[in-house]
């Protein structure tokens, strides 16, 4: 017997290993198989294809990835006491798993893994938005990455995919569509994980374009839709008002009116604002 049908169930696993979930490092176990394997599949064809995980804990999504054929999974885990449980899943995959201990923030995942790439995790809430703003904003683009299919709150979720004119559209939407197709593909309940969070989940799947819709420089679309948003009730001419005395110039130069809203405004006039700023 061997792969997945060599290794005890994760509720086994998490006693055997004493790994109560904890908060300070956004744990949520999610130890339905069947789910995991799920999230798995929504990640697309992974034979031929080398899978980062980020925060993989006990190893449900672990296991999933692996059963449905990755070439390699990478695991990035923080949490030191998850390492033996990773380790069991290693043994039944020989040479499919590379356990890396340490931060995701801090680790050069990109030395460890072999093209063509994708990304499929359970993000830990707490720095799940940081590294897609960092998978989205490489100084190069195609990226090193295929896609990403990962876990978020419903909340973040929605703000990824959401369209001009709805609350949750800012700068997650703007960043995630200028380069890339995103979509919701999966839900989540609370009651799914343990422990339960306070919130439900959903899984996005982004795929990389070859190049982005609208040309704008990186850089300058980052910092101009951070500024517009980080004042979203105000008028567009007001919260950047810190790029001068000519901003309201700039905004008609880009088909924006001045008085508009951030919210209201559409992905290519950001471009072209960003462009008209450069």
């Amino acid at each position: 017997m061997s792969g997945i049908d060599a290794l005890p169930p994760l509720r086994e696993v998490i006693a055997e290993h004493g790994l109560s979930a904890r908060k300070s490092l956004g744990q949520n176990f999610l130890l339905d198989l069947n789910l995991t394997a799920k999230i798995a599949r929504s990640a697309g064809d992974l034979t031929g294809c080398d899978v980062l995980e980020i925060g993989p804990g006990p190893g449900g999504l672990t296991r999933g990835l692996l059963a449905m054929g990755a070439r390699r999974v990478v695991a990035i885990e923080k949490d030191t006491r998850c390492l033996p449980a990773l380790e069991q899943i290693a043994a039944a995959y020989p040479g499919r798993l590379e356990i890396i201990p340490g931060d995701a923030l801090e680790v050069d995942w990109a030395a460890h893994l072999n093209g063509p790439i994708r990304v499929c995790a359970n993000l830990p809430y707490n720095v799940g938005t940081e590294l897609l703003v960092r998978w989205l904003t490489p100084e190069t683009w195609p990226p090193l990455w295929q896609s990403l299919t990962l876990m978020f709150q419903r909340e973040v979720a929605e703000r990824i995919v959401a369209a001009p004119g709805s609350k949750a559209y800012g700068r997650l939407a703007l960043l995630a569509q200028w380069r890339a197709e995103a979509r919701i593909v999966m839900d989540l309940p609370a009651r799914a994980f343990t422990p339960p969070p306070k919130v439900n989940s959903a899984v996005v799947h982004v795929t990389a374009l070859p190049e982005p819709r609208f040309p704008a420089p990186a850089e300058g679309l980052s910092k101009v839709v951070a500024a517009a948003f980080n004042q979203r009730r105000k008028m567009l001419r007001s919260s950047l008002k810190g790029y001068g005395p000519g901003i309201e110039a700039k905004l008609e130069e880009a088909g924006i009116d001045p008085t508009a809203r951030a919210e209201t405004v559409s992905l290519e006039r950001f471009c072209a604002l960003a462009r008209a700023l450069d």
